[in-house]
């Protein structure tokens, strides 16, 4: 379940990490060696590094909310009990990845995020049906994911490289899309286009690329959140922030559940984050892998990797009853465990009990919600252009040189990217067949690969049993 699963960031010197022991190893008082994924360390540290963590990947959820609110229209209070919400399911979410109760999990250092393609899929649904069907449709795919996770395995070779990179790189001109519209407004409304907000939006992406650019190590990994904070001061001083209204109202607040009333349940609604849900599970076989290299832990991924899609589909099913979209694990949080060279699934267990305080902290999450827009949407923009990037590295793995893999990588995209390009081009459509069409990100997926399958699939079989001479017996 991940629309915002960006890989691990490179660092210029990353420092390598003691190498594990080999298992069945004893140290010298004859006891079993302990993996250092499973080593806990003193509390201090612990938290130090989960904070860490939590300072890596906060403008993603950050982010999330502010595009659902900016999209759907929220009022301030809704918007504050979302970011709350947002805040405790990741947390939740990264225990269960982390420390891996029963079957769920894979006992990795994992960080749980709202996001991605999930959000797009879910502002679609809401904008056609109502935001109760848009959390019934969440519900519904986490079910439903619960139900096909036994047979996906047998459905991953019908999303290659090829149908995967041609859906991320839609996913992510549609999110660079919706980020924009933060800075900029919505076309033919009061103050579209404003100078002022325009220029906090390129000031915000500014100070992100002086800081990535400067900064090495953790420090460039946190040159998002540095441009946010830095475009956030910007505001400041220029009369568009006023986080005065943080210190009004309870210290403590609770997420508040179903806070759109009561989910209702459409399959068709749903259908095309079912799709994506099939993607996502072979992306979050590609995370575990990763995750497990990264830690220098062997796996066994046909043991492992339903743990945490499991862990993804349980979140999620929390989160639809509090009105968030899909939940994903993270790939941001590797890159910190290469650079420091802690692979402690505790420290990310520590970042899951800090996400889960910062949602209960009332002035914290207002203080949050009223950051400038256009500041959110400068971040935003750098975060999701990013999953393009991602999706045009995957597409370079993908054999491009075959005419046929160009073919269908050219038709998914023209088909994904109308919607997206020409919005309302499928007006004149019944309701129930517009919430498809009208989903770029499901539309390109479906297309890449039904033409996956019938160019790579379908047609050399056929080929070679029209080359193949027949016998008497065949005829």
């Amino acid at each position: 379940m991940s629309s915002h699963r960006p890989p691990a960031p490179r660092t210029e010197q990353p420092t390598t990490p003691e190498p594990a022991p080999p298992a069945g190893t004893r140290d010298e008082a004859g006891h079993s060696a302990v993996h250092p994924v499973d080593q806990s360390r003193p509390l201090g540290r612990i938290l130090l590094f989960g904070v860490q963590h939590v300072l890596v990947m906060a403008a993603t959820p950050i982010s999330a909310i502010f595009l659902m609110s900016a999209t759907l229209r929220l009022d301030p209070g809704l918007t504050v009990d979302l970011l709350s919400a947002a805040f405790v399911l990741s947390g939740v979410g990264s225990l269960i990845q982390s420390l891996g109760p029963w079957k769920f999990g894979p006992r990795l250092p994992f960080v749980m995020l709202p996001g991605g393609a999930p959000l797009i899929l879910f502002l679609a649904i809401a904008e056609q049906h109502g935001l109760p069907t848009a959390t019934g449709a969440v519900i519904l795919t986490a079910a439903f994911c619960f139900v096909v996770l036994p047979v996906f395995s047998r459905l991953l070779r019908f999303f290659p490289a090829l149908v995967i990179g041609t859906m991320i790189v839609i996913v992510g001109v549609n999110l660079v899309k919706v980020g924009a519209v933060l800075v900029t407004g919505r076309p033919g409304e009061p103050g579209f286009a404003d100078t002022t907000n325009l220029a906090l939006g390129m000031v915000t992406i500014g100070f992100t690329v002086v800081f990535y650019l400067l900064f090495t190590g953790v420090l460039r990994q946190l040159a998002v959140m540095l441009g946010l904070v830095a475009g956030t001061v910007v505001a400041g001083l220029l009369g568009r922030f006023a986080p005065g209204g943080a210190t009004e109202g309870d210290l403590i607040s609770l997420p508040q559940l179903m806070p759109f009333g009561a989910p209702q349940f459409s399959l068709i609604a749903a259908l095309p984050l079912m799709l994506y849900s099939l993607a996502s599970m072979a992306e979050a076989t590609g995370q575990t892998v990763v995750n497990a290299e990264a830690v220098g832990k062997k796996i066994d991924t046909r043991a492992d990797v339903p743990k945490t899609v499991r862990g993804d589909a349980l979140t999620s099913l929390f989160g639809g009853f509090f009105g968030l979209p899909l939940m994903v694990t993270s790939g941001e949080n590797i890159g910190i465990v290469r650079v420091t060279g802690v692979r402690s699934r505790f420290v990310t267990a520590a970042a899951g009990v800090v996400l889960v305080l910062v949602g209960f902290l009332a002035p914290v999450t207002r203080a949050i919600s009223v950051v400038p827009s256009a500041v959110v949407g400068g971040t935003a923009m750098v975060v999701f252009a990013v999953i393009t990037v991602l999706g045009v590295q995957m597409l370079g793995r993908s054999d491009l040189d075959r005419h046929t893999s160009t073919f269908v990588c050219a038709v998914a995209l023209a088909l994904g990217l109308l919607p997206i390009l020409v919005p309302g081009v499928y007006a004149g459509f019944p309701p129930n067949v517009r919430i498809l069409l009208e989903s770029g990100v499901a539309v390109g997926a479906f297309a890449a690969a039904v033409l996956n399958v019938l160019f790579h699939h379908v047609r050399p079989r056929v080929a070679a049993r029209l080359s193949t001479p027949r016998t008497e017996s065949d005829r």
